[in-house]
């Protein structure tokens, strides 16, 4: 192999850019690294190369250990995407200067240069300075350069970014031609899905620092693992499904799990991928040859030339829910891909009624969600347990028990107490034990590691015996919300009292919050735990008054308001009923956060969802952070949903 990678790892404080990646490059090799911008492609690349140290892990070129090595010394070329040419030197004095550097004889130099600019097409071009070059001229100087003294790798950092297409696809075809010619082991980072699959051998996708997926362009295309993959890597229809004895169902679809796959876990999560070319687009259903996915309206036609797209939506499948939405979306929206055929008469205008057919189809495992349960050593750490573990079992997650403990032998105490009491648990935790502050050490946590949900102990009796009355509120506040919930990337779960059961859930909803983040997550647990949910808007200063205002700052109209609270409201319902739950809406009036507590207790709900509201205030005070007042007055659980989560 040309190039291997162990375990690389590197970051920057708290955050990891290369988080373990292994790899191996065999000889001639033209290997991508495909990811989008801060994806850690390009550290990758760099570790490689020796320009950025390696934290830990090793690398290997021609199996000769380099990782503590200077850049000189790996014999790696690299081509950087701003060309990185000296201008005070001539062509040829560039593409010389690392045979110079290495003492060459002039007579050796210029037989090489004189060759190189033959092979990237630059012959007669020797004696001009950059700055009489086009972009795509001073790039191939680059190319010659790097390949000059003959180097064992060759690393291009998005060598193309900077070029307009045209200049961009005949730099690609040329790329191609000399690696070829040469058979020198390359790698190429960049973003462009296109450049990937015109010049790879292979393709690695990198996603937050991770080597998600590695294989040859067609195969991710066709058969991805990931969902990131599969959605990064062209145009993808996808939909989560449940599975069924072996096999999923899709409308009227039966789809048979992959024999390798069908024997895993039952509570697997999937999804079923549809290429826009797999899809069958007809105005009558009797014309399909193929199943029938669905009926829908046509939203806009795509003509581009040699094929058409059509943006559908359909109506909502039974048992299905699209993946990567936007809130307000309503039924299914799908991407076809239709052929021109010389001769046809098959047009589709936006409005059109179609039925749609599939031609083919990918079933992938999505990645199981990862819960992290807070343990304290309090009794509220009994709660998050019990709830914790409850809606991981709903909701088919792994769960990972953070035990924080002033001393380690106390820590220790703790984890050999809840491995004895969750021997038979399901499902079967992982154990991390830290010592220190309890937040300090969460934040820690979720700096390292992604999660889809933090479960934390609300208020602890035990805490609160410990303290006076007079420091009391603010400590306890503090331990629950404003460090604990403002400190976490995640949502977060504080486990407010016991709760045998989850048959009622508060989703609280706004027009301000990013992404409306509660409502999906708060619209997988209702799904996922079979809990019935109300959608509710309280028309006060908290809940969109700042959005609804007109132009000039004033309040709109009633019938304005009343009609823009409505439009939300529908919104909110088509986002749950996209996820198969149907809810009811509340509207009340008055304080943001005494609604919601009263909403709460009349409505016998379990859980309260809420997302990172703001409430407005006089213009020389802060605004108050709606969700952190929540977390400490409310006597139930309450799910904060402000950061990332996998949907």
């Amino acid at each position: 192999m040309s190039i291997v990678l162990r375990n690389l790892v590197k970051t920057y404080g708290e955050h990891t850019v290369v988080d373990n990646v292994s790899l191996e490059i065999a000889d001639g090799e033209l290997f991508v690294l495909l990811g989008a911008s801060g994806s850690g492609k390009s550290t990758i690349l760099r570790m490689i190369a020796g320009l950025v140290p390696v934290d830990s892990g090793q690398v290997l070129l021609h199996g000769r250990d380099v990782t503590d090595l200077s850049p000189q010394e790996r014999n790696t070329g690299f081509v950087f995407q701003n060309y990185s040419l000296f201008q005070h030197m001539t062509v040829a004095e560039n593409v010389e200067f690392g045979l110079q550097v290495r003492k060459r004889p002039q007579a050796e130099r210029v037989v090489k240069r004189d060759e190189l600019l033959a092979l990237v097409g630059l012959a007669g071009f020797a004696g001009r300075y950059p700055s009489q070059l086009s972009g795509g001229q001073q790039q191939r100087v680059a190319v010659a350069r790097a390949l000059a003294f003959e180097p064992s790798v060759l690393l291009l950092d998005e060598p193309f970014g900077a070029l307009d297409v045209k200049i961009r696809g005949a730099l690609r075809r040329a790329l191609r031609d000399i690696q070829r010619s040469l058979r020198v082991t390359t790698i190429l980072v960049t973003h462009d899905q296109e450049e990937a699959f015109e010049l790879a051998d292979r393709i690695g996708v990198v996603d937050h620092g991770r080597l998600l997926e590695v294989g040859p362009p067609a195969e991710l295309y066709r058969r991805p693992q990931h969902e990131f993959v599969a959605t990064f890597v062209g145009e993808a229809n996808l939909l989560g499904v449940r599975s069924d004895g072996g096999r999923v169902r899709v409308g009227e679809l039966t789809l048979p799990l992959p024999v390798r796959l069908a024997e895993q876990d039952p509570g697997i999560r999937w999804a079923a991928l549809f290429r826009p070319e797999e899809l069958a687009v007809a105005r009558e259903r009797e014309e399909l040859s193929e199943p029938v996915l669905g009926e829908g309206v046509v939203e806009e036609v795509l003509d581009l030339g040699a094929a058409r797209r059509l943006r559908l939506r359909l109506q909502p499948i039974p048992g299905v829910w699209p993946l990567g939405r936007d809130f307000g979306e309503a039924g299914v929206a799908l991407l076809a891909a239709l052929p021109w055929k010389p001769g046809s008469d098959l047009e589709f205008r936006n409005g059109d009624r179609v039925w749609v057919g599939v031609r083919g189809y990918h079933l992938l495992p999505r990645l199981a969600r990862t819960f992290l349960i807070l343990v304290d050593g309090t009794s509220g750490s009994s709660e998050a347990l019990e709830q914790g573990f409850r809606l991981a079992r709903a909701m088919a997650a792994s769960v990972t028990l953070l035990c924080v403990a002033p001393t380690q032998s106390a820590g220790e105490r703790i984890v050999a107490e809840l491995r004895e009491a969750l021997a038979r648990q399901k499902p079967a935790p992982a154990f991390k034990l830290r010592v220190g502050d309890v937040v300090e050490e969460l934040a820690g946590e979720t700096a390292r590691e992604a999660y889809d949900l933090v479960v934390a102990p609300g208020r602890s009796e035990d805490v609160k015996a410990r303290l006076s009355e007079r420091i009391q509120s603010e400590v306890v506040a503090g331990i629950t919300s404003e460090r604990l919930v403002g400190s976490s990337p995640f949502p977060v779960l504080v486990a407010h009292g016991p709760r045998p059961e989850l048959k009622r859930i508060l989703l609280c909803t706004a027009a301000g919050e990013p992404g409306k983040l509660d409502v999906f997550f708060g619209g997988q647990v209702a799904r996922t735990t079979g809990a019935a949910a109300t959608l509710l808007f309280v028309d006060g200063p908290a809940f969109g008054a700042v959005s609804a205002e007109g132009g000039d700052g004033r309040a709109p109209d009633a019938w304005k308001r009343r009609f823009w609270i409505e439009r939300h409201l529908e919104q909110g319902l088509q986002t749950l009923a996209a996820q198969g739950v149907q809810a009811q809406v509340s509207v009340r009036q008055g304080d943001a956060l005494e609604q919601i507590l009263a909403a709460a207790q009349e409505g016998e709900h379990d859980l309260i969802v809420i997302g990172g509201h703001l409430v407005q205030t006089w213009a020389d005070l802060p605004e108050r952070d709606l969700s952190i007042e929540l977390v400490a007055r409310a006597d139930r659980p309450v799910l904060v949903v402000k950061g990332s989560f996998s949907r």
